[in-house]
């Protein structure tokens, strides 16, 4: 087994409650969870078979860039709806 390591980022459901979770290194890889908590367990248990799915199809498994993931917000002016 080799250890890796994947950002994943929480995005709040304000409507629905709970968080959806991204792995920016894993296009696709999407999960959800009630509490922070829980949503952590599911991406762990998402990218293990995401892991598991690309390695039975003979695919190479993408890793974290060495480069630390910087995430900004910016503002723009845009006509209002």
């Amino acid at each position: 087994m080799k250890e890796r390591h994947y950002t994943i980022i929480l995005h709040p459901d304000p409507e629905e409650g709970g968080f959806t979770v991204t792995v920016p290194a894993l296009p696709g890889c999407v999960t959800q969870g009630e509490t922070v908590e829980e949503a952590m367990a599911m991406a762990k248990d998402a990218i293990e078979l995401y892991i598991e799915s690309l390695l039975a199809d003979g695919e190479a498994v993408p890793e974290e860039d060495d480069a630390p993931l910087q995430i900004r917000t910016i503002t723009v002016e845009a006509p209002a709806a």
